[in-house]
């Protein structure tokens, strides 16, 4: 075992109502200051807000503090699982308790990877109102002319489907409202140079919120969802957001699955 799973970090926030209506206003949903915040919404809170000196070449965090450093550059969110327990609210103080649940290096196919399983639990009025599992992945950054993993197919038959694009500004206003640094979400030269992307990357928890929405506006509210990212989606590209029963998935252009989800 890893000696940092089990150590944990709390962190409080006022959960500013200001914040949930610039949240709102990104997404084009209607704001209500006393209605519960959307589902995962909570991603605008609870920041890590560090000098520009303490965070890495990527625009997150330095590796080495709470999280260990493993020795791999690159970072991306593979995927998550949430268990709603109770509304949350804007307006009213509420404390986040993040715990190292797992970390697991092994040799991919791309070279080596590590894998950092984070537990959130966020409580009100002294509530448990969810937890949210995290799923993070380091990994070497590419090899020069080295080919990119064959995606999976996204299924065609849906019963519900909506088209959407994401424009720099929406991806930006959304780094912004997360207090996300990570350069492949703004920062085109950083992506086609490094990263070896031939565009920005939409945020994988934005394409986790839309499906969100989607699932709670025709399955009602929701006690779980869980996650996954398959494929990155481009700024220059218009997602197929798709369910079929309790199962959700984005999909590029090309028909490429770039999430597959699962509500409750």
């Amino acid at each position: 075992m890893h000696p940092s799973v089990g150590t944990s970090l709390t962190t409080t926030d006022p959960l500013d109502p200001a914040r949930a209506q610039a949240f709102c206003a990104t997404l084009g949903l209607p704001y209500d200051p006393a209605a519960p915040l959307p589902p995962f919404a909570h991603q605008v809170y609870f920041w890590t807000a560090l000098p520009e000196a303490e965070l890495g070449r990527d625009g997150h965090p330095k590796t080495g503090g709470f999280i260990p450093d493993l020795g791999l550059p690159r970072r991306m969110w593979a995927g998550g699982r949430l268990a709603f327990h109770a509304p949350l609210f804007a307006g009213r103080p509420a404390l986040r308790v993040t715990t190292i649940e797992a970390v697991t290096e092994k040799s991919g196919r791309t070279g080596p990877l590590a894998f950092v399983t984070l537990r959130h639990e966020i409580s009100q009025d002294g509530q448990t109102c969810l937890t949210e599992w995290q799923d993070l992945v380091y990994r070497e950054d590419p090899a020069p002319g080295a080919p990119q993993p064959v995606p999976p197919e996204a299924p065609v038959e849906a019963e519900q489907s909506l088209k959407r694009a994401f424009s720099t500004t929406t991806l930006f206003r959304y780094s912004a409202l997360t207090f996300n640094g990570h350069r492949i979400h703004y920062d085109l030269d950083y992506c086609r140079e490094v990263e070896g992307y031939p565009g920005l990357i939409v945020h994988g928890p934005l394409l986790a919120q839309v499906l969100m929405l989607m699932a709670e506006e025709h399955l009602g509210s929701l006690s779980g969802f869980r996650f996954r990212a398959t494929a990155p989606l481009f700024h220059f590209e218009q997602a197929r957001f798709a369910r079929r029963g309790n199962r959700l998935w984005v999909a590029g252009p090309d028909g490429r699955q770039c999430m597959a989800a699962e509500a409750e």
